[in-house]
């Protein structure tokens, strides 16, 4: 597997006026990433115990960054327990040169620590942590590596599961303070593997949003795990339904998706619709998205220009011909 950045993001820049710091954002409705022990069992919906996310500072802020991370420790009622807990979660951000352009950065078995280690802590146990925040930094925002065509400075943060079988359910915020949550104008961040919890409300649908460059001509949706809970549909500029197989319980599963020319240099809106026939609770997944050429594409937590709204949609008849409805 590839994972490569297009020339995808220029239009990041249309993002600068946005405020992207909650990861998962708001517009994803998702509660928590999670990370298991690397002693975990795969059927608790992680599939390899180790999740990297960047962030992307522009390239005209001067002051100080942090990342801070909400309820690191693995021991409160946020967090999924197999038996007794016993699970340490290190979380390490990295900057400098090869960071993020390094070829194999992204893959959890080659070189994901590429870059300079800025900054690490393991946690465990410690009820200190639970429900709190924690404070990474201060960074100058020079420490990352600049990437031209993400407008800015990008940095990497890996959270793994160096011991014990339990989930850690944690966020990230990027910020301006090191004590409060203020966002920075223009940041934004993306993973190229999302491994989360889905909310238990049943009428809660989520969301994530890859980004499709001028490139890709069809897109794999792969997701592991979601235990049969929820149904994937598929929205875009010309699509508003358009569905994407589902896996049952410790299975990765996918499904092919043809983009039509409206849908380059635009984001797919990927929607997780419960399954109210099959109500599964702590549902913890794993998904990605990649092009025909398997490189993967970057998974926003706030839309690219925006979330799609349809100017028409293709409706898929069974066994038959693909018809274009215009909304109304």
């Amino acid at each position: 597997m590839k994972i490569t950045f297009y020339s995808i993001v220029s239009l990041l820049l249309l993002v600068t006026a946005s405020v992207a710091q909650q990861v998962p954002s708001v517009e994803e409705n998702i509660p928590y990433l999670v990370t298991f022990g690397k002693a975990g069992s795969k059927s608790w919906g992680d599939p390899d115990f180790s999740q990297t996310r960047y962030f992307v500072i522009p390239r005209y802020q001067k002051l100080p960054v942090y990342i801070r991370i909400f309820d690191p420790e693995t021991s409160g009622n946020n967090d999924e327990k197999k038996e007794e807990y016993n699970t340490k979660t290190q979380f390490s951000v990295f900057g400098g040169k090869g960071c993020f352009s390094t070829a194999q950065a992204n893959q959890a078995k080659n070189n994901y620590k590429s870059g300079n280690l800025l900054y690490t802590k393991t946690f465990g146990g410690d009820a200190l942590f639970d429900q709190e925040w924690y404070t990474f930094g201060p960074f100058n925002p020079t420490e990352g590596e600049y990437i031209d065509t993400y407008g800015g400075y990008v940095f990497k943060i890996i959270a793994e599961g160096i011991t014990g079988d339990d989930g850690n359910l944690y966020r990230y915020f990027l910020s301006s303070s090191p004590t409060e949550n203020k966002p920075i104008e223009g940041g934004n961040s993306f993973t190229f593997q999302y491994t989360f919890r889905f909310d238990d409300n049943m009428s809660n649908l989520a969301h994530i949003y890859p980004y499709v460059g001028e490139n890709v001509f069809y897109v794999k949706i792969a997701n592991f795990d979601f235990d049969d809970g929820a149904d994937i549909n598929i929205v875009s500029v010309v699509k508003k339904k358009e569905f994407s197989k589902a896996s049952g319980d410790n299975v990765w599963t996918s499904s092919e998706h043809k983009i039509v020319p409206d849908e380059k240099k635009t984001v797919l809106d990927v929607q997780f619709i419960k399954n109210k026939k099959i109500p599964v609770k702590n549902n913890n997944v794993s998904l990605y998205v990649q092009n025909q050429d398997g490189d993967r594409l970057p998974i926003y937590t706030v839309p690219i220009g925006g979330a799609p709204s349809s100017r028409s949609f293709l409706q898929l008849d069974k066994g038959a011909k693909v018809k274009v409805k215009k909304e109304q």
